[in-house]
């Protein structure tokens, strides 16, 4: 009987998989209860924290569970010891993607900023979080957002800390470079690849140049859309609502060279 009852438990630990590296939780946001998960490190803490956002695809992979590429940054910035905090902006409003759709309700100059703000804070209220150590991260639209979320004058009026550092992945820059007037209020990591046709590097390379040493600009050579993905082969996207050359079409792929800078990167750079 007992090698029947322990052969059981063997068989629902394996019908159930691996335990989740993730926790889901909802918090307030602007208008809207937002969820999101966050990814933690083992301890009681209090970590520095890192409030991500994803693109224009969403949160969520086709498992269900967190999309591969945010899933791997998740992992790895929790085992180097900070807690990881992807809101969804897009779920949370009862949208899934809007990577095909021009007029979007959910923008990264107002209500993902939005978004970001009410993570920071929900982050801050945390007794494991540093809350004066948070950072903020995106990919895509999720980094166009870092853009307008750091320009000066954007910060919360709320007393509490504002972001520490800033990290923008492949953002699409022209919007923020018009006039000649942005500038960002803490350091920022810009990460883009040269190749890159669905978010132009141009313009963020003029970006970064008027900025001076307060961004830090990388250029792949040769890298496109996604470079940073775990394991994501060369593909073509096509119906986009927006790419360089306005034909809603783009190249997207893991860049070996790129992926393996860029995950050695970016935590130096959050953990100054």
């Amino acid at each position: 009987m007992r090698l029947l009852v322990a052969l059981a438990a063997l068989l629902c630990g394996f019908l159930a998989g691996p335990a989740l590296a993730f926790e889901t939780v909802t918090f307030p946001g602007s208008g809207v209860t937002l969820s999101g998960v966050i990814y933690r490190p083992a301890g009681r803490g209090p970590f520095p924290a890192v409030v991500a956002l994803h693109g224009c695809g969403g949160l969520y992979g086709r498992s269900g569970g967190p999309g591969p590429r945010h899933a791997d940054w998740g992992e790895r910035l929790s085992a180097q010891g900070f807690i990881v905090l992807f809101p969804d902006s897009y779920r949370s409003r009862g949208i899934e993607s809007l990577c095909a759709t021009a007029d979007r309700a959910v923008r990264p100059a107002r209500e993902r900023v939005a978004d970001a703000l009410s993570a920071k804070a929900y982050l801050q209220s945390r007794p494991d979080v540093k809350a004066d150590a948070v950072s903020l991260l995106g990919w895509s639209n999720g980094g166009s957002t870092v853009l307008h979320a750091v320009h000066r004058g954007r910060q919360a009026r709320d007393g509490r800390p504002d972001f520490a550092r800033a990290v923008a992945f492949y953002p699409g820059c022209r919007t923020p470079a018009k006039g000649g007037t942005w500038s960002t209020r803490m350091p920022l990591l810009l990460l883009i690849g040269e190749a890159d046709d669905w978010t132009p590097a141009a313009p963020c390379a003029a970006l970064a140049a008027r900025a001076g040493a307060a961004v830090t600009y990388v250029a792949y050579p040769g890298a496109v859309h996604d470079f940073d993905h775990p394991n994501l082969r060369p593909r073509t996207r096509t119906g986009l609502a927006y790419s360089a050359d306005g034909s809603g079409t783009a190249h997207t792929g893991t860049d070996p060279a790129a992926r393996a800078d860029a995950l050695a990167r970016v935590p130096a750079f959050l953990a100054r």
